[in-house]
């Protein structure tokens, strides 16, 4: 058996071990157009994140959750960390974000993309215009997993999570 012939019976097995993609049944595509007032928004305050939020909850994906998230003018959403990772597209407004003690400033087009338990807050600069985004995130991937988990600590900013804790480290200590 010469290369040719061993790497395309290596790629036979290989094939032959991989497991199918999941596939959406038919009957679920009933939902693969949501509309815009088919999107329950869930208001500041009933949630830990203070900014306004839209789950698309109607798509039968598997792997991936998509959200409307709106933040008031000159307000901010949560200070969060979380498994998954998530990317937000700004839809409109400028704004800026703190991830991992580090800021970034972002407007109408950009992309906002958040790693893996890094602690972060999205900021609207604007004192007279939301800022609406876009989200998608790799939280139902994780959940299916049983590996998804979100952590909030409010309405602070990156130095109050500092100090925050340092004083939780230090009575751990004690």
């Amino acid at each position: 058996m010469d290369k040719a012939d061993k790497l395309a019976e290596f790629r036979k097995v290989i094939a032959e071990q991989r497991t199918p993609l999941p596939r959406v049944p038919e009957d679920e595509w009933e939902h693969v157009v949501v509309h815009a007032d088919e999107i329950p928004w869930y208001s500041p305050g009933k949630e830990t994140n203070p900014s306004r939020l839209g789950p698309v909850l109607q798509l039968p994906v598997k792997s991936f959750e998509i959200f409307l998230q709106e933040i008031e003018a000159g307000s901010a959403s949560d200070m969060q960390r979380h498994h998954h990772e998530s990317v937000h597209y700004v839809m409109s407004g400028t704004g800026y974000s703190e991830i991992g003690g580090r800021t970034y400033h972002w407007s109408t087009g950009d992309f906002v993309y958040t790693p893996p338990m890094v602690w972060h807050r999205h900021y609207n600069s604007s004192q007279e215009e939301p800022v609406r985004m876009f989200l998608v995130e790799n939280s139902k991937l994780l959940e299916n997993l049983g590996l998804n988990y979100r952590e909030s600590e409010g309405s602070i900013d990156y130095r109050e999570l500092q100090e925050k804790l340092k004083k939780k480290n230090a009575e751990i200590q004690i």
